[in-house]
């Protein structure tokens, strides 16, 4: 898929084909999350990557909204170091959605769908991964091939229109 194409077809995918997602294209797509832009080069993400069913089920069960987890084919875990303050906050959130995002693109560039949550209960995010102290889950991406539909780029799409939110030199 072109790239432009990739963009325009990516969706957040919920529920997925058994279809296992081979090694290949899974490392691609965290090597998309590695290659990110990051804020003074910090890069302060590390990607744990998980295949194993049970271990999928227990990760899904970090906040009410990753139930789809569970059935996707694998997940990319987004483990983050704690801020130290604001501004730290702040850069870390943009990274992380700049790798998350590259992620996607990526996984869609290869017919994969992705769907992201949030992490709110870290005690059982820690139990399932056993990432260090100092750091916490911050995002987990859902990895799979659709059971609805292949991505293919979206006519029809649910945005804004552009003409509403570009605006040229000024408001």
């Amino acid at each position: 898929m072109e790239t432009w194409d990739a963009l325009r077809a990516r969706r957040n995918v919920r529920q997925f084909t058994e279809q296992p997602v081979p090694d290949e294209a899974l490392d691609r797509i965290v090597e998309a999350g590695r290659r990110a832009p990051s804020a003074g080069n910090w890069q302060p993400w590390d990607f744990v990557l998980v295949t194993d069913r049970a271990q999928l089920v227990e990760l899904a069960k970090v906040w009410q909204g990753a139930r789809h987890v569970a059935g996707a084919a694998a997940a990319i875990a987004i483990v983050a170091p704690e801020p130290q303050d604001d501004r730290q906050s702040a850069l870390l959130q943009f990274d992380l959605g700049q790798a998350t995002y590259a992620m996607t693109v990526a996984a869609a560039d290869l017919g994969i769908g992705t769907g992201h949550a949030a992490a709110t209960d870290q005690a059982q995010a820690r139990a399932v991964l056993d990432f260090p102290d100092g750091r916490f889950l911050a995002f987990i991406l859902s990895v799979g091939y659709p059971s609805d539909k292949p991505l293919a780029v979206i006519e029809r799409l649910n945005r804004r229109p552009f003409d509403e939110v570009v605006h040229r030199g000024g408001w």
